[in-house]
């Protein structure tokens, strides 16, 4: 029997996405052989990485102008990449300006590795409140190289309902955790990039979406595989080096499942209401309460606490109901490590009767310790 997984990452996959790389294990598209056999210079494996590349860039609406590259080291990689290829200078250590917005544990990280290669101002925090909101963000700094923020907090589970206005500056974005879940104008933004890890895939992906001006700009010390301008040559994309071949396999199918499902517009709304229906029983319930200010509430990744104030008998009940819930047929419900609590990712794939049968289990669990 298939649990009720609500972890953050790697997450959930689409049951039909699981039943159909299995069918074809052995056997992939005709071909006699699996993905994970194939030559990635095979005419087999082009149209699988085209196919996969075609479908994103349909379903996300990316305009002609931006390079799609499928690379690894996780979005963690690309805290350095990015400022590598858009504010490096002639020397390591020697950088343009850019500013960051501190939104969370993870834009904190990427703030810290890109002062290695850039000028990094903070330009606003949402520390003070443990990053329970989006700060207001100010403009640009003249001469800034781009402008950096996380779209959606995975940790935190909060999220940019509107993005900064940054005029010509490039307005870069790590979409790990919301990428697909729902409508985004690419346009708005010089590059994308997000671990496959949460909606696209298993996790050795990670999805970059550059525009094209803004590739071709790393000083020459920038080590080959870091350039993005080396995963974009013209008949090789993505190709430098051996990609993750299976995990861009698995993207494909998963993405072949978003469109049978009809597109970003019918995955938002199936989003949008499961999100309602757990934030609404954590508003009435007098046990749960969400961590969220409610303007920035993420609808992927909601981490929630019990009202108890004594703080060890609070650290006992969070600590039990996880463990319950567990054997209940719902696991990883432990909040991250750095911020405890409990946490529940509701990616894509996450069908709307496993919300309403967390609820259920919590309201049971709730009744028993009123």
């Amino acid at each position: 029997m298939r649990v009720y997984n609500f972890s953050a990452g790697p997450s959930v996959l689409p049951v039909p996405v699981l039943e159909r790389s299995a069918a074809e294990m052995l056997d992939t598209n005709g071909t006699g052989q699996s993905v994970m056999e194939m030559s990635h210079r095979s005419k087999e494996f082009k149209t699988i990485i085209d196919g996969a590349e075609t479908k994103l860039r349909e379903l996300m609406k990316i305009p002609a102008n931006y390079k799609v590259l499928f690379l690894q080291g996780g979005a963690s990689l690309q805290f350095a990449m990015v400022p590598l290829n858009l504010a490096a200078g002639d020397a390591p250590g020697v950088g343009k300006k850019a500013s960051y917005i501190d939104t969370g544990i993870w834009a904190d990280r990427a703030a810290v590795q890109a002062a290695e290669y850039a000028q990094v101002e903070v330009r606003a925090s949402s520390k003070d409140r443990a990053y329970s909101y989006i700060p207001t963000a100010p403009a640009p700094n003249p001469g800034d190289a781009y402008y950096h923020i996380v779209v959606n907090n995975t940790i935190v589970g909060t999220k940019w309902a509107q993005f900064p206005e940054t005029g010509d500056v490039p307005l870069v974005g790590d979409i790990s955790s919301c990428i697909l879940s729902e409508a985004l104008d690419v346009s708005k933004f010089g590059l994308l990039y997000a671990g496959a890890q949460k909606n696209l895939g298993p996790s050795g992906v990670t999805v970059v979406i550059v525009r094209d001006d803004l590739v071709g700009h790393a000083p020459s010390w920038v080590p080959i595989m870091l350039r993005y301008d080396t995963h974009t040559v013209e008949g090789s994309v993505s190709m430098y080096n051996t990609p993750p071949c299976y995990g861009i396999y698995i993207m494909g199918l998963v993405l072949d499942w978003v469109k049978g499902l009809g597109g970003v517009p019918a995955v938002e709304k199936m989003n949008k209401e499961k999100a309602a229906l757990f934030y609404d029983y954590l508003d009435n319930s007098k046990l749960f309460r969400g961590t969220v200010e409610k303007p920035f509430r993420s609808l992927m990744n909601i981490p929630f606490v019990v009202t108890v104030e004594d703080k060890e008998k609070k650290n006992e009940m969070e600590t039990r109901f996880v463990k319950e819930a567990h054997t209940a047929g719902f696991v990883n419900l432990g909040g991250h490590k750095l911020v405890g609590g409990m946490r529940a990712s509701i990616y894509n794939a996450m069908e709307i009767e496993g919300i309403k049968a967390l609820i259920q289990f919590m309201e049971k669990f709730e009744a028993q310790n009123s």
